[in-house]
């Protein structure tokens, strides 16, 4: 359980300002049908995820702990790093995908906004840590959709409210944390 709670807190804090955060407030301004948007929202990150989870793992088995302790604590202090940049959104890919409908176009949208964004990484990072696999992708899955659900349905006005710089630095911080702890060994590194 401690996986899962990890993961959900580590994406949840991670996505917020993330690009795909601000893909979902268009993708609900311009198709304003929430509950396909959150379903291809799901069904692409819970596809991500879980390529991202089981790269992770690979990585944990096929590195001895000492390596895989510093690949991870170096990681999650880069992420930290990386928080700090905020992300921008490029062009509208639905634009582009006018012949698919609400939910094939967030799907699609989705699963290519979150190839190698922060999210992704983290996923990675918290498989090769955490042997419960399907703990960490439900638990990335569920931080990203705590982070993009409320967008989906409360669109800017949540978002007028939320101070992004801050959300910003607070999982810099839990990053940083987790790289901490990596490298120190505190709560040992799987070794799967």
């Amino acid at each position: 359980m401690e996986a899962f709670w990890w993961s959900t807190g580590v994406v949840a804090l991670g996505e917020m300002g993330d690009k795909t955060q601000l893909l979902a407030l268009l993708l609900a301004a311009r198709f304003r049908r929430p509950w396909p948007i959150v379903g291809g929202i799901t069904l692409a990150t819970l596809a991500n995820h879980a390529m991202a989870g089981l790269l992770g793992h690979w990585v944990a088995r096929w590195l001895g702990a000492d390596v895989l302790r510093w690949v991870v604590g170096l990681g999650f202090l880069a992420m930290a790093l990386w928080m700090l940049v905020p992300d921008r959104i490029e062009a509208d890919g639905a634009e582009r995908r006018r012949g698919f409908g609400v939910f094939a176009t967030t799907t699609v949208a989705f699963f290519i906004a979150e190839m190698g964004d922060k999210t992704q990484i983290a996923t990675v990072a918290l498989a090769a840590r955490h042997p419960e696999l399907a703990a960490v992708v439900m638990g990335t899955t569920f931080g990203l959709l705590l982070a993009n659900v409320p967008v989906v349905f409360a669109g800017d006005r949540l978002l007028r409210r939320v101070s992004m710089p801050l959300l910003h630095r607070l999982a810099a911080l839990l990053f940083a944390l987790m790289g901490l702890l990596a490298l120190l060994n505190v709560g040992g590194v799987a070794s799967a």
